[in-house]
């Protein structure tokens, strides 16, 4: 099974950028996008062969997610059942019959960390959430999840920790994920692998430079991890801020 996760940052926008050829060249089993920034009805995206299932923000022109499935899901849940956490359109869940498969867009700390403690409470209450699917049966878990775990994980560290997405309190809930058994599959394959990155930023030619950080993935429970074949992260592909990347697993 080939998995693919994009957070395209505006599907309207990335459609025009070559958003289709990407999808049909990666030719995904199934392919969850993050920051879909749009409403029910503002694009009509054609995916012949998929299921579409899609995610909205209260809030217009922010967040939203979506998955194309090829294999109709037994069921599909949206958000964790959390009103507080459940506006912006972040979670979906594909009950997969054998495994859960779970795109996510994990709120941002934003300057200044001015949303760090909501972030925090976010991060205890998915985890308790992910823990309860993983129960029952293998979780596969994707998206942008807005933290870059290590060092090696971004160009310049040692400038970034006091930035959302690096900062301890962040880098320490996904150790927690972690722990609570769950593997990061492109460090399971590649562990010392470096300067490879996933998002971008608009400015000083970041993606020139390639001054990226790494914090899109796809986690997968512990009880799966051996059925994980590879992990990709396709930096040749244009179109957002961020680019796709693929897991490859038996399951």
């Amino acid at each position: 099974m080939r998995f693919v996760s994009w957070n395209v940052n505006g599907i309207r926008a990335c459609v025009n950028k070559g958003f289709k050829e990407s999808f049909d060249l990666l030719d995904a089993d199934i392919f969850a996008i993050q920051e879909s920034k749009m409403q029910k009805d503002q694009l009509i995206l054609e995916t012949p062969g998929y299921h579409q299932y899609w995610n909205y923000a209260k809030r217009k022109g922010y967040s939203g997610t979506a998955v194309f499935t090829r294999q109709e899901p037994v069921g599909v849940t949206y958000g964790m059942g959390i009103e507080e956490h459940d506006q912006e359109g972040r979670l979906i869940t594909l009950d997969m019959g054998g495994y859960y498969f779970v795109c996510v867009y994990v709120p941002n700390s934003q300057n200044e960390l001015k949303r760090l403690d909501y972030r925090m409470k976010w991060e205890d209450d998915f985890r308790e959430y992910l823990l309860g699917l993983k129960k029952e049966k293998p979780v596969i878990l994707c998206g942008d999840l807005n933290v870059a775990h290590e060092d090696i994980d971004l160009k310049n560290p040692a400038s970034n920790h006091h930035n959302a997405g690096f900062t301890d309190e962040e880098r320490g809930k996904l150790t927690d994920l972690l722990d609570a058994g769950f593997i990061d599959s492109f460090r399971y394959k590649y562990p010392d692998m470096t300067d490879i990155y996933s998002w971008w930023s608009y400015r000083f030619n970041s993606r020139q430079r390639n001054a990226g950080w790494r914090i899109d993935y796809f986690l997968v429970s512990d009880t799966a991890g051996d059925k994980i074949v590879d992990a990709k992260i396709h930096t040749d592909v244009m179109g957002s801020d961020h680019c796709p990347v693929e897991l490859e697993i038996d399951i």
